[in-house]
């Protein structure tokens, strides 16, 4: 690439803005560590308000379309912040690509989506895609799997990979407020959408860790075999009764390759007190990998915002400059491997469950009956207060079958003295 580098930037938000300022600022920072002069040489945004208020030079051009600023402009680099799985984005991506531009995005969801396809178009046109802030934001995780943790066979990968739904549990479980509550404050405060299902139903999550199982476990994007949970079941009582265990509630994206295959999941569960990652807490994001030769690395930074995003899209331009890229997934698309998915009923773990049930006698001996008649074996039980004529029954099971212990809950449901459809949550000894 020539020493000089341009770039365009498709969507000037939040993220863009900061790559914007990010690119003209430290010009002369990446200039001595890349020898490259990388250059902001064109925008695009529907809002040419935002143009004037990050004050770009005047040499920067503007475009309301941003197929047409690909189009019209000599650029290297192609870089696109507007998100969304497909739309304009996608369109952004495939003809960057066709053209034979490099590209840079933040864009988990299309990766998740499309990732496939990019690898494939990337390879036929020669050009390089960057996405390290498609995950975990300012944390360097992308390169850390594809590049530092390069000769390991990587076996485990798991983590907090959504800020909202961290901040939600964390306060909860500092205040003892209710979720419905702690998540109005959230949006009041800007931690949360207007509409919060995409973090809190757990979908962002997925869409990290399947990018991440992939880059680990050397497999091509397969979004849809996920099984996906997200925290809205989650209460008060059971962040006081994790504490009481010695645990805490985190919603986690986990990915496991064993002989059988690869499960990919994201569900909340409870881990015990003494893990490192139980104590990230709030809007911080931390990633946890197991290789064969490094053994156990933890990586914990701000998953989302301004400035930590920005700092990781920038990375990508500066390595794509310096023709220190890598093939998409680490190894070309056509020898990724497919692998068997495990399914989330084949899971054999612990777990917690919470009934609430009518305070009379029997009750404990009617859902211990269902629970041994598949096979599930009660480790502990808590009873706390009474709602009304109803009681919270806690208990923590044994290692058992997921098939098995959903099977018995499903039975347990439909007792008289059962009011509410039990909680279960997993338990994970991290």
């Amino acid at each position: 690439m020539s020493e000089i580098v341009k770039v365009a930037l498709a969507g000037l938000g939040t993220v863009g803005g900061g790559v914007a300022k990010l690119l003209i600022e430290q010009s002369d920072i990446l200039y001595n560590r890349t020898g490259k002069k990388i250059e902001l040489i064109a925008v695009s945004d529907l809002d040419k308000s935002k143009v004037a208020s990050l004050n770009l030079p005047n040499s920067v051009q503007y475009y309301d379309d941003a197929l047409k600023m690909i189009d019209e402009t000599t650029a290297d680099i192609v870089v696109e912040l507007i998100g969304g799985a497909d739309g304009i984005a996608y369109k952004i991506c495939q003809k960057a690509l066709a053209a034979g531009k490099n590209f840079v995005t933040a864009n988990k969801a299309m990766i998740a989506h499309h990732g496939n396809e990019m690898a494939k178009m990337a390879e036929q046109s020669g050009s390089e895609i960057g996405f390290e802030a498609s995950v975990a934001g300012g944390i360097p995780i992308i390169k850390s799997v594809r590049e530092g943790l390069i000769g390991n066979k990587i076996n485990e990968v798991y983590g907090i990979l959504n800020g909202t739904c961290n901040y939600i549990l964390t306060v909860m479980r500092e205040t003892g407020k209710p979720f419905d509550e702690v998540l109005a404050d959230a949006q009041k405060l800007g931690y949360a959408e207007q509409d919060p299902s995409f973090d809190i139903d757990g979908i962002d999550t997925a869409h990290k860790i399947s990018i991440l199982g992939s880059l680990a476990f050397s497999m091509p994007i397969d979004f849809d075999s996920l099984s996906i949970e997200g925290i809205r079941h989650i209460s008060a009582l059971d962040i006081a009764f994790s504490e009481e265990l010695g645990m805490r509630i985190k919603l986690l994206g986990v990915g496991r390759k064993t002989e059988k295959g690869v499960s990919l999941n994201v569900y909340p569960c409870m881990i015990p007190q003494t893990s490192e990652i139980a104590h990230v807490d709030g809007v911080f994001n931390a990633v946890v990998t197991e290789g064969d030769f490094v053994g156990h690395s933890m990586f914990v930074g701000r998953g989302a915002g301004e400035r930590p995003t920005a700092s990781a899209v920038v990375s990508d331009i500066a390595d794509i400059a310096q023709n220190r890229s890598v093939p998409m997934f680490n190894i070309r698309k056509g020898t990724l491997s497919e692998l068997q998915k495990i399914s989330l009923s084949e899971r054999c773990g612990e777990y917690y469950v919470r009934f609430e049930v009518i305070d009379q006698p029997g009750v404990v001996a009617d859902i211990a009956r269902i629970l041994g008649k598949e096979g599930v074996s009660i480790s502990s039980m808590i009873q706390r207060g009474k709602t009304g004529k109803t009681v919270p029954l806690m208990m923590t099971l044994h290692e058992a079958v997921e098939a098995k212990v959903q099977k018995a809950l499903n039975e347990i449901e439909q007792l008289s003295t059962v009011t509410a459809k039990p909680c279960m949550i997993r338990i994970e000894r991290l």
